[in-house]
């Protein structure tokens, strides 16, 4: 049972610790007669633990409002069509470029209910080495693992995603209102109507959201003395100290 419980609790004290010695002394030392894990143990219990925390951001990124009041994540209007918004928001259509902004925001949260499962894929692809370089770097070196070695692949994967959300929460329905506003404006001002990839916009938005939020877990595990919820932790971590 306690062989059980180690199992468990092992990737929390990895990403605390980040420590070559901690892992060293887990895998080498069995408890009270029992056997120690073997490096494919540790790793596997750090893809777990990557699985987690990637659980826990796709759950908080996918709810209502997960990108649109975390001023962390939050979509902003595309910066490339901010003249845009200015010349509405001068002119009193203020309301045209929120209610826009909001449908961003809200297209990025639908498609991070389907990031679990990719981020999963990517995770179970880690080497023992990459796991060993993780344990020794620094207090983001898995997000950076994951940010490195999936982004392309994560991103190709994650357009068609963010395309049937962009569509189920009618982005251009706000955004085809807000060209049409500003192109009356360009008849006196000479200038020529942005009209921005909004589908790639979203996905480049979404997936730095989203690496951004897994790191912050990250960190948190690692450094914050709270996360220290067991005499285990608090025991191995004072080890260390």
């Amino acid at each position: 049972m306690r062989f059980i419980v180690s199992l468990i609790i092992l990737p929390a004290i990895l990403l605390i610790t980040g420590c070559a010695e901690v892992l060293s002394q887990i895998a080498h030392s069995g408890h009270q007669g029992e056997r120690g894990l073997t490096s494919e143990e540790i790793i596997r219990g750090l893809k777990e633990a990557l699985i987690v925390g990637a659980g826990n951001t796709a759950e908080a990124t996918s709810k209502t409002d997960g990108f649109y009041k975390n001023d962390l994540i939050r979509i902003p209007f595309p910066q490339e069509a901010v003249k845009v918004k200015t010349t509405l928001e001068d002119i009193g259509l203020g309301s045209l470029t929120r209610d826009f902004e909001q449908a961003l925001n809200r297209a990025a949260e639908e498609a991070s209910k389907r990031a679990l499962p990719i981020f999963k894929d990517a995770v179970m692809n880690m080497t023992i080495s990459d796991g060993m370089s993780i344990l020794r770097g620094d207090d983001n070196a898995a997000t950076e693992y994951l940010r490195k070695s999936t982004s392309d692949a994560l991103t190709a994967e994650f357009s068609p995603v963010v395309q049937r959300a962009v569509q189920a929460v009618e982005v251009t329905k706000y955004w085809n209102p807000i060209v049409s506003a500003y192109n009356r404006t360009t008849l006196l001002t000479g200038e020529r109507a942005v009209n921005p990839d909004l589908d790639k916009y979203i996905t480049e938005k979404t997936l730095e959201g989203l690496f951004r939020m897994i790191e912050i877990e990250e960190k948190k595990i690692r450094k914050d003395p709270v996360a220290r919820v067991t005499d285990i932790l608090k025991r191995v971590f004072g080890s260390v100290s």
